[in-house]
């Protein structure tokens, strides 16, 4: 049995915890290393029970190995990242719809674009699509994003037993997303992640909502390597279109959002996230406007007999 909610550490290979100022002292340098762990079950084991002052409490060994701080943030972040979409999920079945999600965490290369396509591909026939870049660090794919997103369904396929309702094809453009988009961003949304949410904007494929984003719109090539191994990065191409001018409104601005929502820390910290209730409350009401739904086949079929052309031969 593993460490279990309501479990106190009091010590740490052998020593007291009380012996330090912080526990991380004693786990210093020990990731991937077996650690023993003393352990008092108050939650999870037999019922405490009331001990004269000064005697000795049983504990509890249990042997783990630690994570190192950049594999405990990947756990936070794919814990957040899967809890955050089962409740878009949830909120869009409350209000009647469906929704795809997908969280960009970067722009960087295969990873980023794996990480889009695993959460896009599969819900392109979706009535709504949520694409979140709060948090984002920027990259380089915004072009592809924006490639994928302006596919346009011109053509509809329907064959004698199957159609889009199931399991067969749907349209063409294939996996052109035909449903209303809303983009997620915030204060820590940067460079790329604020180039796509401003390219989804001005082509008029969705919605902002969130808060105002970063400001970094003066790109950057980071190939400034210096000798010690690091690096010296400076602006270095810039951005305009006749709208904006240069920067895009972007840089030392930041992208405004359509609807303005800030989280409240407290409130998200248990779990309540404003701006995505926000996004399912905007998708419903722009959903009753302007439903998403699949064109009928035509009733009556071209006649393609020959008619009175029917060749007479015998």
């Amino acid at each position: 049995q593993g460490l279990q909610v309501g479990d106190i550490i009091v010590g740490v290979n052998g020593e007291s915890v009380m012996n330090v100022p912080d526990i991380h002292m004693l786990l210093r340098g020990m990731q991937g290393r077996s650690v023993r762990l003393d352990l008092l079950r108050l939650s999870s084991g037999e019922a405490l029970v009331d001990v004269p002052d000064g005697s000795e409490v049983e504990t509890t060994p249990l042997i783990t190995v630690p994570l190192a701080p950049p594999q405990a943030s990947e756990l936070r972040y794919f814990a957040w990242e899967w809890k955050t979409r089962q409740l878009a999920n949830k909120l869009a079945e409350e209000a009647g719809f469906s929704v795809g999600y997908v969280h960009l965490r970067d722009m960087v290369g295969p990873e980023a674009e794996n990480a889009f396509a695993r959460g896009f591909f599969p819900n392109y026939d979706k009535e709504a699509f949520i694409l979140d870049v709060r948090h984002n660090n920027g990259g380089n794919i915004d072009s592809w994003v924006l490639d994928v997103l302006q596919k346009q369904a011109w053509m509809y396929w329907q064959s004698r037993d199957y159609d889009i309702t199931n399991g067969g094809l749907g349209w063409d453009q294939q996996f052109a997303f035909r449903g209303h988009i809303v983009v997620l961003i915030d204060e820590k949304t940067a460079s790329d992640g604020e180039g796509v949410s401003r390219g989804i904007s001005e082509l008029g494929l969705g919605r902002l909502i969130g808060t105002r984003t970063w400001g970094g719109g003066i790109w950057l090539a980071s190939d400034n390597h210096l000798v010690d191994g690091g690096i010296a990065t400076a602006p270095e191409i810039g951005t305009y279109n006749d709208k904006f001018g240069w920067g895009m409104g972007i840089e030392q601005m930041g992208v405004e959002p359509d609807v303005v929502v800030d989280n409240d820390p407290h409130q998200a910290y248990n779990g309540k996230d404003s701006q995505l209730e926000r996004a399912i409350a905007e998708l419903k009401d722009w959903l009753e406007k302007e439903p998403v739904v699949v064109p009928q086949p035509p009733k009556n079929k071209k006649d393609m007999t020959m008619g009175d052309r029917e060749c007479s031969a015998k």
